[in-house]
């Protein structure tokens, strides 16, 4: 590979410290009663944001209580990262093509599953209500939108990447792009000159 594609490589993966510091995925609520909004922020290994009183809003429509309990994912996503990181590295350092695409495909198989898993927590979060709440509207559910805007009652709302996130969606562009310049376009550059010097060795032993 080109050093500039083994350094974008390598700048991708280190980036990705950062989800240790920063959250990964938001959820924003509003409505007019809070013009100021509530919200939930996603870490690499716990929660934050204004979850009691979320929770104090949803128990009156019988929704379950959120706690990190109920995101198992927090227990191995740092060792994850970890690896996605060490494996970015050890392919720009390596220089191996098929490294930088296994490497591209873990991130896109890690974020393929944790929109899974979060999709399955909201149908279930959303879904599975308490008959007996104070509040119930017949045919209603309310399951949080995956990724955008979604009207629940007279609530807006928002599920987005945040920075780590957008670290994530980052490092998979970069190393698609990498992937498809070194094994696409300047391997076909390569079986092009090899096909030229092959047609020129031809035509000499010819004319020999």
């Amino acid at each position: 590979m080109k050093p500039l594609s083994r350094s974008l490589i390598a700048v991708a993966a280190l980036s990705l410290a950062a989800l240790y510091v920063v959250p990964i995925w938001r959820i924003d609520l509003s409505a007019p009663q809070y013009p100021e909004g509530l919200g939930m922020k996603i870490w690499i290994d716990h929660l934050s944001g204004q979850i009691d009183q979320i929770n104090g809003l949803n128990h009156y429509i019988g929704m379950a209580v959120i706690t990190e309990d109920q995101f198992k994912e927090f227990l191995y996503m740092k060792y994850l990262v970890a690896v996605l990181i060490g494996l970015g590295l050890v392919a720009a350092a390596w220089n191996k093509r098929w490294l930088v695409l296994t490497w591209t495909t873990s991130i896109a198989a890690m974020g393929v599953l944790a929109l899974y898993d979060m999709y399955q927590w909201g149908y279930k979060y959303g879904h599975e209500l308490d008959p007996t709440a104070a509040i119930k509207v017949e045919g209603m559910a309310y399951q949080p939108p995956l990724i955008g805007f979604k009207q629940l009652l007279n609530f807006g709302a928002w599920s987005l990447p945040d920075i780590g996130g957008i670290l994530l969606w980052l490092a998979l562009l970069v190393g698609a792009g990498v992937c498809f310049y070194e094994c696409y376009l300047r391997g076909r550059k390569q079986r092009r000159s090899q096909t030229t010097q092959t047609t020129a060795t031809r035509a000499t032993t010819l004319l020999a």
